[in-house]
């Protein structure tokens, strides 16, 4: 007993260093990362969701595509390529597709094409157009971020990075993160067959065979409207990967702007203790040892703690909610 509390005593008197506070930072954020929070799952069900939209999806282009090139034609056109060579190169395999169709109409009430561009690939955009965006690379990093996380990379940097200018921190891990998931480096446009690893492990599922001569054999594929929404609610699906990736990140960049401020005010180890305990966070006492706070009024550890709660979890107010809000409101100023 005697030993346990000398050694409390001395403990007590350790102050913050630079390499206490990344430590703690560190092992605090993980926490953050890895707690339940409506944020969070929010994002794992987009993950779930968009899987089942890719199967769908996917069905309904298959059929789509070989409606418009059946497989006796795709056959017969193979065999010549087999007799003739080069100069009857008109089928590939493809898993982007332009599909359109003519059932809208103008404010003339003349018929008019609706027409998008479709990519089924890990990359693939989500505007709609074939042409270069971030928006396929901020997917692929979301879908697969356990897979980037396990190589020790960093999945997140372009959603925490979503405010800022391209700069060489925000390049570096995001060639990295290309690299490792196969990516191809290519700016070409038939650049899939040069993609490896994860990248063409996704992107194999998704090819079809199309008759044609040019990337993504531009010419639209006729399909119906109906098909045509079926295809955007995908398209949007993958979208709230990204959207969803982007709130639950900021929402744990929110918490650690704060968590930064804080272990850089706190003098003693036994604050940072204190802050943990308070997030219902627990520490090894071999490592950490609790003592007396010096307190900061914003940032002791308490105050903290409930400031940095309040960052996630945020659902929308329903429309209820913000009526009762308002009349509690109006009660009080009255």
């Amino acid at each position: 007993m005697l030993n346990k509390q000398k050694i409390g005593v001395k403990m007590s008197k350790i102050r913050m260093n630079t390499e206490l506070r990344n430590k703690l930072f560190n092992k605090i954020k993980h926490v953050f990362e890895n707690e339940s929070t409506q944020e969070r799952e929010d994002y794992l069900q987009s993950r779930e969701t968009v899987d089942t939209q890719y199967k769908s999806a996917f069905g309904l282009a298959s059929e789509i595509v070989e409606r418009a090139y059946p497989k006796e034609d795709v056959a017969t056109l193979r065999h010549y390529k087999k007799k003739y060579g080069d100069a009857v190169d008109v089928v590939a395999k493809d898993k982007c597709f332009y599909f359109a169709h003519n059932e809208a109409v103008d404010e003339d009430n003349d018929t008019v094409e609706t027409k998008s561009h479709f990519d089924f690939g890990l990359f693939g955009k989500l505007n709609g157009n074939e042409h270069s965006s971030d928006e396929g690379r901020k997917f692929a990093y979301a879908y697969l971020r356990e897979d980037l996380k396990a190589m020790d990379l960093n999945p997140d940097i372009m959603a925490q990075q979503d405010k800022n200018n391209d700069n060489p921190h925000k390049t570096k891990h995001m060639e990295l993160n290309d690299k490792a998931l196969g990516k191809s480096s290519s700016s070409r446009y038939n650049s899939d067959n040069d993609s490896n690893g994860l990248t063409k492990t996704f992107n194999d599922q998704f090819f079809l065979d199309v008759i044609g001569t040019s990337y993504c054999r531009s010419r639209a594929i006729a399909c119906t409207q109906d098909e045509y929404k079926q295809l955007e609610a995908w398209r949007i699906a993958k979208g709230q990967v990204v959207a969803t990736h982007q709130t639950w990140v900021d929402s744990i960049t929110k918490q650690c702007d704060q968590l930064k401020i804080g272990l850089k005010a706190y003098r003693y180890l036994s604050e940072a203790i204190e802050l943990a305990t308070e997030l219902g966070i627990e520490l090894e006492e071999s490592e950490l040892i609790r003592t007396n706070s010096t307190g900061l009024t914003i940032y002791n550890p308490k105050n903290l703690a409930d400031m940095i709660k309040g960052l996630k979890n945020n659902k929308p107010l329903t429309t209820a909610q913000k009526i009762e809000a308002r009349k509690q409101y109006e009660a009080s100023v009255n």
